[in-house]
């Protein structure tokens, strides 16, 4: 048995009153390392002693036991997914089986983000990010734990990746022909615990801080765009550079709100990076794709500066790619035109 603390006589009731967390000892994986952390983030477990072991009596006098123990009961705080018939998954869409760090983030995620970013956890601000966190962080964690390859078997992969988030938790655990100390085993379990915690807590302040603002931006634009661009919705313009096609295609699909809902787009105009020079891009088929649901006229493809500018007929052109997919002017009125031309030919 290892343990981060003494283990409580489990014959006799705790006299403290801290809560215990439990998982197993020995080799550890990202999945756990990342329950225990997330317990750790909320108000019933934040200050909750941890008990790595596999002695079911000792697991018995834990508060809440996480990847051990065959059971998955909510109400006894029991989250294991090893057991023969569990198949759990997060719902909404998702269809990966659960690991620990998915029953944990599942039952307990909300409460952590919304104490994370100061919201109510009925918040939809709360919800939208919960959803988008397991979509893009959380998952991935489960289905590796789980043993669910990214691609069918068919396909062999042209290179291998030991650079993700498992991997590196995996690579913490003592190599075959190092001594097998539980203390240390214990100790670098809490590293991996920090680790999964701080990549978790960066995703969610990037999507927080960057990817939300985005969506409201790109609703802004869509109703500028519809008011003083083009009434039909087929072209939106950006003051300011912005992430747009997954919030696009979310938004267009989405009709509880027919305010926020927009038309389909055929072109979205913004400036580069520099603000120097304006863009005019083809929105795509699907967030992924690289075909469009309308390139640009194939007369203007692969074209350039004072040549793009004759065929077009538009002032200031600099290029327009030979896909189609995008084109550049020096300013904000010549991509505009670029795109309402493009929309009648």
């Amino acid at each position: 048995m290892s343990s981060l603390t003494s283990p409580p006589d489990h014959k006799k009731p705790r006299l403290d009153q801290s809560k215990v967390i439990g998982t197993h000892n020995g080799t550890f994986h990202c999945d756990e390392a990342l329950a225990v952390f997330l317990l750790r983030h909320t108000s019933t477990y934040r200050d909750a002693i941890l008990k790595r072991t596999r002695d079911p009596d000792i697991l018995n006098t834990c508060d809440i036991v996480v990847d051990v123990g065959a059971v998955y009961d909510q109400p006894s705080q029991r989250f294991d997914h090893h057991q023969r018939g569990f198949s759990g998954v997060f719902g909404y869409g998702f269809e990966t089986k659960l690991s620990s760090a998915g029953l944990i983030y599942k039952h307990f995620g909300k409460e952590i983000i919304a104490n994370k970013i100061n919201h109510s956890v009925e918040s939809p601000i709360v919800e939208k990010l919960w959803l988008k966190v397991y979509k893009e962080f959380i998952e991935a964690i489960d289905a590796i734990d789980n043993g669910i390859s990214q691609y069918s078997t068919e396909l062999k992969p042209r290179y291998r990746s030991r650079t993700d988030l498992s991997s590196r938790v995996g690579a913490l655990n003592p190599a075959w022909n190092e001594p097998f100390d539980a203390e240390t085993v214990d100790n670098r379990f809490l590293q991996a615990s920090e680790l999964t915690g701080k990549e978790f807590f960066d995703r969610l302040h990037y999507y927080t801080s960057a990817w939300l603002p985005a969506r409201t931006l790109l609703i802004s634009a869509i109703s500028a765009s519809k008011k003083d661009v083009d009434p039909t919705g087929q072209i939106i313009l950006f003051e300011q550079f912005l992430p747009w096609k997954e919030h696009l295609f979310e938004l267009e699909a989405d009709d509880s709100d027919p305010t926020a809902q927009p038309n389909k787009a055929i072109y979205v105009v913004y400036p580069d990076e520099t603000a120097n020079n304006w863009r005019v891009q083809a929105v795509p088929v699907s967030p992924e794709s690289f075909e469009s649901r309308k390139a640009l006229p194939e007369p203007w493809r692969g074209l350039r500066d004072d040549e793009l500018s004759r065929v077009s007929g538009i002032d200031a052109c600099i290029f327009v790619h030979a896909s189609g997919f995008i084109g550049g002017n020096k300013t904000k009125e010549g991509a505009l035109q670029l795109a309402k031309v493009a929309l009648t030919m």
